[in-house]
């Protein structure tokens, strides 16, 4: 409702401004001119927003980057992803923190957790779910060979402390070791990261984002809190099987997304159809297009469907 009031105001003060126009002076068209495409594009943003009506839409999410088949190459592929999406937060003032990341022998990374806070980050973010598929002359390769690599994201909302997950100690394994990666050298001195493991349903969290121990066990429990409650919410709707199979393979044929830098340049969404030749601007940051456009198609899809 705030954001609804925000836009009637900024309604009224375009409406004033309009007699203004009549004076024929450059400087307040000039303005009212930016008012109105300002305007606009909130307006836009506002009624997408509405199209976000899952319980957890609006809630901050918990993201999750693995590679897949091709090793060092896909290894490198998950750390392009990994900025791609820090880049996004950053331009939509998402403030994020990535609280675990693990660096592969030869270089990318090995996986890599990101929360993210802000107003319906996660109502975004889940329109990435899936393997995301590389096709580029390699880096790696001295023949400067066409190479295919492929990475998984994953997506949960973080539930904070807003709902009660029932988490026993008996049911958890908890270890301890040395920090990897980013963080610096002070990290690796202690055993402050932490790895827990929830034996009933075998979900693996690791922090190692904080030199406190105990910091990173208070993480890694919010994280397992988030894991379960989703695992738990697809069991009562008696649909475990379709959050798993979002898990595809992460090879060939099970990608939702292209991102083709040689022969050519394209990045196409194989579930929407949605494209664009501006492979750079896309690996910057600029991929809310490609959301938007899988969120009003699956939207469109539950309205016919419950019109049906």
């Amino acid at each position: 409702m705030e954001g609804y009031d925000a836009l009637k105001g900024e309604l009224r003060d375009a409406h004033e401004m309009v007699e203004l126009l009549e004076s024929g002076d450059e400087a307040i068209e000039a303005e009212f001119s930016a008012l109105v495409a300002g305007l606009t594009e909130r307006v836009e943003r506002f009624e997408f927003r509405g199209m976000l009506r899952d319980v957890d839409d609006f809630r901050g999410a918990i993201l999750t980057i693995h590679p897949g088949a091709g090793g060092t190459e896909s290894q490198d592929w998950a750390m392009m992803l990994l900025r791609m999406y820090t880049k996004w937060m950053e331009r939509n003032d998402y403030k994020y923190q990535v609280v675990d990341i693990a660096e592969g022998e030869e270089g990318g990374i090995t996986r890599a957790t990101v929360e993210v806070e802000g107003d319906y980050s996660f109502g975004y973010l889940k329109a990435e779910k899936g393997v995301h598929r590389l096709v580029r002359i390699s880096p790696f390769d001295a023949n400067a060979r066409r190479h295919t690599s492929f990475a998984s994201v994953f997506v949960y909302p973080d539930i904070a402390d807003e709902i009660t997950v029932e988490i026993l100690d008996k049911d958890l394994k908890v270890d301890t070791y040395r920090a990897s990666g980013a963080g610096g050298q002070h990290v690796n001195k202690t055993d402050s990261a932490v790895r827990i493991t929830h034996l009933p349903t075998g979900i693996v969290v690791q922090s190692q984002a904080e030199r406190s121990q105990h910091r990173n066990r208070e993480t890694a429990m919010r994280l397992l809190k988030a894991r379960l409650y989703q695992y738990l919410k697809a069991e009562r709707e008696k649909s475990r099987e379709e959050l798993e199979a979002e898990k595809k393979e992460i090879a060939f044929g099970s990608q939702i997304r292209s991102y083709v830098l040689h022969p050519y340049t394209l990045v196409k969404d194989h579930r929407t159809g949605w494209e664009t030749s501006d492979v750079e601007g896309v690996l910057e940051g600029e991929i809310t297009p490609f959301m938007e456009e899988y969120l009003r198609q699956t939207a469109g899809e539950r309205s016919e469907s419950s019109g049906r």
